[in-house]
């Protein structure tokens, strides 16, 4: 379980086909404080560490993985987000983040308003009943909150401190972000469809 809320930014340095996938690896401070088998979300995916080695981490990307999220398409030299899981003795910043990627997103727009940046991002229609207005929603990890619908897109307001502290500085129009849904959202939505279902079956 993870927060949204970015530790560090990492950057690939390798990602090589395996077996079963793919190998990443990727050049972080944090890989010196990473136990063998902690859970870490990169680019909200949460990963495995398979190995550390100085300052560089090791991650096995699974064809599921690969398919559903961006990862597979990374390239040596991305800046990517990482969290480590949450603690159970933490304040409870951003929102529950599983780190479990219901798809990928595009970037449509980006604008200035001031000081802050607007995304606007397109998603799977398959997506649109788990996203609300005012709620939250992870965008390549960064816990962000929902300012806006359309059809088949929302935005989201992006600070300063966020910008430039994730890798969302590094973003263009027509790069895919991972998108996951509030849980929440998902768990009352799918509670609804089945009783819907029940009700006319009845």
């Amino acid at each position: 379980m993870f927060t949204g809320l970015i530790e560090s930014v990492g950057t690939v340095t390798g990602l090589a086909p395996a077996a079963s996938g793919f190998r990443l690896c990727v050049e972080t401070p944090l890989a010196a404080e990473l136990s063998l088998g902690e859970s870490l979300s990169i680019n909200g995916v949460c990963l495995t560490v398979t190995a550390t080695e100085g300052s560089d981490l090791h991650a096995d990307i699974g064809p599921e993985t690969a398919r559903v999220t961006t990862l597979g398409s990374l390239r040596s030299g991305d800046r990517v987000n990482l969290e480590r899981a949450m603690r159970a003795d933490t304040r409870m910043g951003g929102h529950f983040v599983q780190g479990h990627v219901d798809g990928a997103g595009t970037i449509r727009e980006i604008r200035q308003e001031g000081d802050a940046c607007w995304l606007t991002i397109s998603l799977n229609t398959s997506m649109l009943p788990w996203v609300v207005g005012k709620g939250s929603i992870a965008v390549d990890g960064i816990s962000l909150t929902v300012a806006a619908l359309g059809a088949g897109t929302f935005d989201v307001m992006i600070i300063p401190f966020t910008w430039a502290h994730t890798n969302l500085s590094t973003r263009h129009v027509g790069d895919r972000v991972n998108l996951e849904c509030d849980m929440i959202g998902k768990y009352v939505a799918r509670a609804f469809e089945i009783f819907e279902k029940e009700r006319q079956r009845i």
